[in-house]
């Protein structure tokens, strides 16, 4: 047995890879469990199967899905993208594509456990005990492990609104989570739920298929659309009829599909009640920092946050982790990081947070990333991908049909070029 602290990273997708990575730079005995046959999380597209449910569904990649964010930051700050790729906004298979170089590069492939899937994780004396399923035998396991990283992903559990008369609609209903194909909307009048990414991604993928969209959001500026003509904005809805629904304003429309692009719920099933993680609503708590279980600070969920630069987040959260981990640097006192939590969600609630979206950023992520770096005492993110990611920043509201044509250049840690 080697002398060397072992770490259990759950998921080998794009949080877990660099989990993985960066643990095995901080010399731990690392082995990440995958319960897939292959690496990449979400980024593998999954046709989905007759007859098989939303929990099922691992993936929620959709066909000819293009990034929303430029692959200038896309990348770990590591390792980036191939610079022979012309384009800034790129398809899911070349993220995919990426994320398996990634993996070859840095030698993790034989640090993977792949159709393994993680059943219990509970502590037991100062560290975890971890109970693993194979699934290509379906034999159980136990290991013991000093340190946690969740890394499995949080779009899997879809969220619905709780919206009046939902019951009684008669139409056809689906969560962005097994959209798949645009065809099967053609000649359909459909509604779509949620004005965030993946709904108006949605709304633009289906609107040459489509007779008709009603695309219902309460975001403070609407979108562009006017170079979709048959797609009307409406505020949020009222109750849904038999073969439509109400809106907020007293309009009404009639639909045979519904697509809710409303997000997801954060789900643990493999957590013991004593890991002490709770979930309100979508409040993961208590975690110091969104991250670091304050009751067992020796296990860390990475990846909460949302409205972010993903990679690059999850890559400096892991760093933050480790710090702690590894000893490197040392934990406030329980109270503090309580009393630290409290204020930051105090603050949340005030503004208007609701537990729904507790862990969201925004613009608020920038500031989040240079509070990470410092109290860890790690290198922070490079100045150039904040920049970067501002100069994105809700373009895809405002250009919906031609941000994905710009193009950048990354010049140096501090600057950037548009080449178009």
């Amino acid at each position: 047995m080697s002398g060397k602290k072992r770490v259990c990273i759950i998921g080998a997708g794009m949080a877990g890879l660099t989990a993985l990575k960066n643990s095995l730079e901080h010399d731990l005995d690392a082995v990440a469990y995958e319960r897939h046959t292959a690496v990449g999380g979400t980024w593998i597209y999954m046709e989905r199967k007759v007859g098989e449910s939303e929990e099922d569904v691992h993936s929620s990649m959709y066909q000819d899905l293009y990034t929303n964010l430029p692959k200038e930051v896309m990348g770990f700050p590591d390792y980036d993208f191939d610079t022979n790729i012309p384009d800034s906004f790129i398809s899911s298979e070349l993220v995919l594509d990426y994320l398996r170089d990634y993996a070859k590069h840095f030698n993790l492939m034989s640090f993977i456990k792949l159709e393994h899937e993680i059943v219990r994780v509970r502590p037991r004396y100062e560290g975890w005990e971890i109970i693993i399923r194979d699934l290509r035998c379906d034999k159980y396991s136990v290991e013991y492990f000093d340190f946690v990283l969740v890394c499995n992903g949080h779009y899997t559990t879809p969220m619905y609104p709780e919206t009046e008369g939902l019951e009684n609609y008669q139409g056809e209903r689906l969560h962005s989570h097994l959209y798949r194909k645009p065809d099967i909307f053609a000649g359909h009048n459909v509604l779509v739920v949620g004005g965030g990414p993946s709904g108006t991604d949605i709304v633009n993928h289906i609107h040459r298929h489509a007779e008709q969209i009603y695309f219902s959001h309460h975001l403070e500026t609407a979108p562009r659309t006017d170079f979709m003509t048959n797609v009307i904005q409406k505020p949020d809805i009222k109750h849904f009829t038999p073969d439509g629904a109400i809106f907020k304003d007293g309009s009404s429309a009639t639909f045979s599909y519904v697509i809710f692009c409303t997000g997801y719920k954060y789900t643990f099933p493999f957590l013991s009640v004593d890991c002490g993680i709770n979930i309100d609503v979508n409040w993961v708590h208590p975690l110091y920092k969104h991250c670091l279980n304050i009751n067992r600070p020796t296990l860390a969920i990475i990846g909460l946050p949302h409205q972010i630069c993903p990679a690059q987040l999850f890559d400096l959260q892991v760093r933050f982790a480790l710090a702690f981990f590894t000893g490197r640097k040392e934990l406030p006192s329980r109270g503090e990081m309580l009393a630290e939590m409290e204020a930051d969600m105090a603050a949340r609630w005030a503004n208007g947070v609701t537990k729904r979206v507790a862990h969201k950023m925004g613009t608020k992520q920038y500031d989040y990333y240079e509070d990470l770096a410092t109290t860890a005492g790690v290198t922070k993110l490079k100045p150039v991908i904040t920049k970067l990611m501002k100069n994105c920043s809700r373009r895809y509201l405002f250009e919906l049909d031609t941000y994905r044509q710009k193009r950048y250049r990354v010049v140096d840690d501090e600057n950037f070029i548009g080449v178009d």
